[in-house]
């Protein structure tokens, strides 16, 4: 732990090295940027950038019919996905809304492997253990894996260079060794590019650290912080736990409805969800493009004619399309390409709604 209280990840020092900015997050001490958002963003959109993201949670889910139960959970339905791979799905409340995004990882019918949000992995890992039956272990493996996220144009070649696989479908995972560590290698990421997420063992993680930072540099690439991953995501519509989904923002007013299994028996707050469906949600998520110069930022005001209209859940400049751009809860009523205007700070704020992504996702 920091002197703050914060807890490290297992690279912490390589950033210290690096020169990191840091900032604390989900209870982490993380590393904000190094040569600067922008240029670090940029370095993932046209090249390649290498994050450290070990503050994710993970958690494994064992015994006979563990992937049945976990179905039977979270929101997004197993069934349509088999071992090797990886889906997005949501552990929600009894009443709709959601406790956590995450993703599951199909290693077999016996075993899933979760990766939680930091600040909420014990939460899920509580849920799940407290509803699992008797044969069905439920285990925090927080600091037993870390996370490093190659995002970009170039990440394939980045993992070539140090022989890992990478002929991977979007959403699949493989296990491999690297220098005689296990190393999970996912074709996933938060960024919208091309790109992979690799999980070793959290004991001798600086190693492999170290090696990708040599071949992302040798590529043209640059090692990024959590400012650019949020400046990505948000191009990207992507949402983040806390901002755009919470235990108030439902997936059916998140536009996250594709996560979710309708035709499943059940899963936690499947009633809810099912009704607020069929009612129609009472806001819905969007995108903002600003019109005027000016930057939206989260939890302000939107309006139309005068008339409160919603409220903004994340907003930053986007280096890629050079504007103003946020995501926001708005009156259903509205659709692309109806104009508002966003209280910036006492100023009005033109912007035009839009459907997300800001830019054109490379995930495939």
């Amino acid at each position: 732990m920091s002197d703050a209280g914060l807890k490290q990840g297992p690279v912490h020092g390589v950033h210290v090295e690096l020169g990191a900015k840091f900032a604390p997050f989900g209870g982490w001490e993380m590393p904000v940027s190094y040569a600067g958002t922008v240029a670090e963003h940029t370095a993932v959109r046209d090249s390649v950038g290498l994050f450290d993201v070990s503050h994710l949670g993970k958690a494994t889910v064992r015994g006979a019919g563990a992937a049945e139960f976990v179905n039977s959970a979270l929101t997004n339905d197993l069934g349509r996905i088999g071992p090797g791979k990886a889906q997005y799905t949501l552990c929600c409340t009894g009443d709709g809304g959601v406790v956590d995004d995450l993703i599951t990882y199909f290693v077999r019918d016996d075993e899933i492997f979760l990766v939680p949000n930091a600040a909420n992995t014990a939460t899920v890992v509580e849920l799940l253990a407290a509803a699992a039956p008797p044969q069905i272990t439920v285990r925090d493996e927080h600091r037993e894996y870390a996370v490093f996220a190659v995002q970009g144009p170039q990440s394939e070649q980045v993992l070539t260079e140090l022989g890992l696989p990478t002929d991977l479908s979007y959403m699949a995972f493989t296990d491999a060794d690297w220098r005689g560590q296990p190393v999970r290698v996912c074709r996933t990421g938060y960024t919208g590019e091309h790109g992979y997420e690799l999980l070793p063992r959290w004991a001798g993680a600086e190693t492999l650290f170290r090696a990708l930072l040599e071949q992302v540099r040798a590529a043209g690439g640059q090692v990024a912080g959590l400012g650019a991953r949020d400046t990505l995501r948000t191009e990207m519509g992507y949402p983040l736990h806390g901002h755009e989904l919470s235990t108030e923002i439902t997936p059916v007013q998140a536009r996250a409805s594709w996560a979710v299994g309708w035709a499943k028996a059940d899963f936690w707050g499947k009633a809810a969800l099912a009704a607020e469906r069929a009612a129609g949600a009472r806001r819905t998520l969007l995108g903002l493009e600003a019109l005027d110069r000016g930057i939206p930022r989260e939890n302000q005001t939107v309006r139309r004619d005068g008339r409160e209209v919603g409220v903004t859940t994340s907003g930053t400049f986007s280096p890629t399309r050079q504007i103003g751009i946020a995501l926001a809860l708005l009156d259903p009523a509205l659709t692309p390409g109806s104009e508002v205007e966003v209280d910036v700070r006492g100023r009005s704020l033109r912007c035009t709604v839009v459907r997300p992504p800001f830019v054109t996702p490379h995930t495939s």
